[in-house]
Order: C-alpha cells, then sequence, then structure tokens
C-alpha cells in the first residue's frame, strides 16, 4: 500500500506539468483557428479535467493513508504522526492539488475572451471560468477535511460500525 501512495504521489507530480502542457498547446491551437472568445472553453476543458485528474489522485493517496492509520498503525506510526503534524503546522506543506496554478491558468485562460469578445460572449466564457475557479475552492476545502473525516469512518468501520455486510461494515453495491 505505500508504493500505491508513492507512485499516486509520483503520478499527481508528473501529470501537472503535462496538464499545463497540453493546456498551453489547445489555448495556442484554439486561438490560431478560432478567434472568437468561446474558443477559450477548449483548453479551460483541458485545465478542469487535468485538474479533477489531480484532485483524484490526492484523494485517494489520503484515503489509503487513513486506511493505513486506521488498521495497521494502531498503536502509532507514520500516518499517525503526518495527521498530527499537518494539523499542528498548517500552511507547512505545498498545495498538493496545486490549486493556485489552476487557478492562475483559468485567469490567463480568460483573457483572450476579455479581450475580444462580444460583451455577452464574456459574460458566458467569464461565469464558466468563475465555476471552475470555484470547483478549485470547493475540492480543497474537502480536501482540508478529508484525513479527519476519513479516519473517523475508518475507524468506525474496524470497529464494526454501520451495519453492512460483515466486511469491515462495507454496504452492498458500495465501491468507494
Amino acid at each position: 500500500m505505500r508504493a500505491t501512495i508513492r507512485e499516486r504521489g509520483t503520478a499527481r507530480i508528473v501529470l501537472v506539468p503535462l496538464i499545463f502542457i497540453g493546456w498551453a498547446g489547445t489555448a495556442v491551437a484554439t486561438a490560431a483557428i478560432i478567434t472568437v472568445a468561446i474558443s477559450t472553453l477548449v483548453p479551460l476543458l483541458v485545465l478542469a479535467a487535468g485538474f479533477e485528474a489531480v484532485f483524484a489522485l490526492h484523494l485517494n493517496v489520503e484515503r489509503i493513508g487513513r486506511y493505513l492509520q486506521a488498521f495497521h498503525e494502531t498503536d502509532g506510526g507514520w500516518e499517525h504522526i503526518a495527521m498530527r503534524y499537518g494539523e499542528r503546522f498548517p500552511g507547512t506543506s505545498p498545495d498538493p492539488l496545486f490549486a493556485r496554478l489552476f487557478v492562475m491558468a483559468a485567469s490567463v485562460n480568460f483573457i483572450p475572451a476579455a479581450l475580444g469578445g462580444e460583451p455577452w460572449e464574456v459574460g458566458i466564457v467569464g461565469a464558466l471560468h468563475l465555476l471552475f475557479i470555484n470547483r478549485i475552492r470547493m475540492a480543497r476545502a474537502f480536501a482540508a477535511t478529508q484525513r479527519s473525516a476519513d479516519l473517523g469512518r475508518f475507524v468506525e468501520l474496524r470497529s464494526g460500525g454501520s451495519g453492512g455486510d460483515g466486511r469491515h461494515g462495507i454496504k452492498h453495491g458500495d465501491t468507494g
């Protein structure tokens, strides 16, 4: 499981530059072919898909860590120390979601629309960019509370709580 955490953490770091290269290439290509403000939605879609991939990798790494903490480190260990460190010293680690970079890219992505679009186009495109930025903010807020919530859920499952089919309290049809 630790190998899975390591691989997914590395995948996230490798994926981010690829997302931004893909976004930049898409932005240049669409600007060269389509000269209307709505063309900025194609690169925005690349950013949104990339952010969701990074977010999913982060959530899964954290969830595996909480599983290890609840089921394999009941007397303490790395996961306990890492969680306490993050709670005691917030803001001391890099942003695992790369949220500031995604917000900055979305802002830069909007510039061509703002400079050369009809007012209705600018409004629609601006609203969609703001929707994406809001998604990033909501994801950051969720990620900030995920560790303790997931740990509580896994501890409950370990103790046999919340019914289910006897497989650590997991209900039929629940895969996540």
